[in-house]
């Protein structure tokens, strides 16, 4: 189950969820990689949204997970890195800071499909399911209007919230009742092409990236900034591999020196804004994404409530301090 991006985030923490006070449950959007994972007996298989497996890259929380004492199970959640006490996507992709794997959703247990049961009921029963140890933790929903809880977000520097409809079953695909609140504009795109290097820079100029309209690939834009020195030699080496004589993209790019790649790799970005002919205005290289299909990127509307960069702070009882007050 994916949520919407809520293209209004303060209208909508404000109108809608505040007009319906008690209905939707608030959790933190975490920074990190989307896990689904499966436990039948002793075997326990890790996954990304697009079945990708995630085994051999956290087998310790693959053997976290086998030490629980229900040996069938499917859980929803998220893997998240912390640095320094924040979540930070860029350092989970290097395989830098402790992996943590917050669950927020229990689809399987015993033998039982719960999708069909509501939100609070699924919830109800994950403890049962997970067990008591240091990098396996439920995500709790938060308590407070949605309001308040957004404009606290992003003053301490989280990517958002979503809103959880109550009552609300488990269903495969986008949907109404979740919805994204994002405190800054931030969203994945895919690469069709990059500029070469000027002056000492090595690799790559910038990144040329774009989102699916149907069968066709707009051009969003480049991205030339927020890259280290090794991630321009692992990106060009990539690019490389991925070169093509003509564009993917089914508006004009107007780089002169541009270069093409088959549409494959999906960049995380973060940007000011869309200008009116839908374009990124001041974006910002993240990471690439894995764990996502090129071909489902889609343009996400986006309103900050507040515009803030660098890494996001994991919610309590991600950063191994289990004692400590919950937000």
């Amino acid at each position: 189950m994916l949520a919407e991006a809520g293209a209004e985030a303060a209208e909508r923490a404000g109108g809608p969820l505040a007009a319906e006070p008690g209905k939707w449950l608030i959790e933190p959007k975490l920074d990190g990689l989307r896990c689904i994972a499966v436990r039948r007996g002793e075997e326990v298989k890790l996954y990304s949204r697009n079945r990708l497996s995630y085994d051999e890259r956290f087998p310790e929380l693959r053997r976290e997970l086998a030490s629980s004492p229900v040996d069938n199970f499917v859980l929803d959640g998220e893997v998240v890195a912390g640095v320094g006490g924040r979540a930070d996507f860029a350092a989970l992709q290097e395989g830098a800071g402790e992996a943590t794997y917050m669950v927020f959703d229990l689809l399987w247990l015993l033998g039982r499909d719960l999708r069909d049961l509501s939100i609070e009921k699924r919830k109800a029963l994950l403890d049962k399911a997970l067990p008591k140890t240091a990098h396996v933790r439920p995500l709790r929903p938060l308590a407070g209007e949605p309001r308040a809880l957004l404009e606290r977000a992003c003053q301490e520097g989280w990517e958002g919230l979503v809103a959880k409809r109550a009552g609300s079953v488990y269903k495969a695909g986008r949907s109404h009742d979740w919805l994204k609140l994002k405190c800054g504009c931030r969203q994945e795109l895919v690469v069709g092409g990059f500029t070469p290097p000027r002056g000492a820079r090595a690799g790559f100029g910038a990144l040329l990236v774009g989102y699916w309209e149907g069968d066709k690939l707009a051009y969003a834009g480049k991205v030339g900034t927020g890259f280290s020195e090794d991630e321009l030699r692992r990106l060009a080496a990539k690019l490389k591999e991925l070169e093509r004589p003509t564009s993917p993209f089914a508006t004009p790019v107007g780089e002169k020196e541009a270069r093409f790649v088959e549409p494959e790799l999906v960049a995380e970005v973060t940007f000011a804004e869309w200008t009116p002919d839908g374009r990124l205005r001041h974006p910002s290289f993240i990471a690439l994404r894995t764990d996502k299909p090129a071909r489902q990127v889609v343009r996400e509307d986006c309103r900050p409530v507040q515009r803030l960069g660098g890494a996001r702070r994991l919610p309590a009882g991600a950063r191994g301090d289990r004692g400590r007050r919950g937000r």
